[in-house]
């Protein structure tokens, strides 16, 4: 499965589900502002971490988008590597996951830059999964959450593609946001395989172990 993992397969979904497995955000009226209530699941206390397996090697093009964004790739010991998870940055999460899936087309690397694997800002509407999580991250970070507490992530979908996601490493879990859905997930209600992830305590990245997912609630 590390071969796999060597980089992202050029074949991000093109698709958009819709939420599932219970763990929708729900749309509410609160003045001019959307607002999402936390799920039931974020809280009961802290939820599950998703643990680290080792020293991993980034993809070929996350070491090329570092070298063109050394801010979005540099370890800043003193940000905290968890965030404090309430009602307002539930919000933030959630309306900035669907916002930016609902404003980028998804389209390979191949078809938007000739190449098989390129990781970039869609800033032309344009790009495939990793571009788009690349720009929740942005959105996050200038909301104020740390940057250390949202990880690039390689996964194995539910067609066994690669895949990339955002991970939110919160003080109730780690949550995926994903250009599959609109819906931010715990890990395990995604039904992906985890293979690597940018790491917290350096800039190098960590093996997930090829955790699976226990709930499959993805769509086929």
């Amino acid at each position: 499965m590390r071969g796999i993992s060597l980089r992202i397969l050029a074949r991000c979904s093109r698709r958009l589900v819709a939420s599932a497995g219970g763990a929708a955000a729900l749309f509410v009226m609160a003045g001019a502002a959307p607002a999402f209530a936390l799920p039931q699941w974020a809280t009961r206390g802290s939820g599950d971490a998703l643990a680290s397996a080792g020293a991993a090697g980034p993809t070929p093009a996350w070491l090329t988008f570092c070298a063109q964004q050394p801010q979005e790739c540099a370890h800043n010991p003193s940000e905290p590597d968890t965030i404090v998870l309430d009602q307002a940055i539930w919000n933030t999460i959630v309306e900035v996951n669907e916002q930016v899936n609902k404003e980028i087309l998804p389209v390979t690397d191949q078809d938007h830059w000739g190449v098989a694997d390129r990781w970039d800002y869609p800033d032309d509407g344009l790009g495939d999964c990793e571009d788009i999580q690349l720009l929740k991250r942005r959105r996050l970070t200038r909301a104020g959450l740390p940057l250390r507490a949202l990880r690039m992530t390689v996964v194995i979908d539910e067609i066994g593609a690669g895949h990339a996601v955002l991970m939110a490493r919160t003080d109730r879990g780690d949550y995926i946001l994903d250009n599959k859905r609109n819906a931010v997930l715990p890990w395990q209600e995604t039904g992906y395989r985890y293979v690597k992830r940018e790491g917290s305590d350096s800039a190098a990245w960590v093996w997930l172990g090829n955790q699976a997912a226990p709930t499959v609630t993805a769509a086929k």
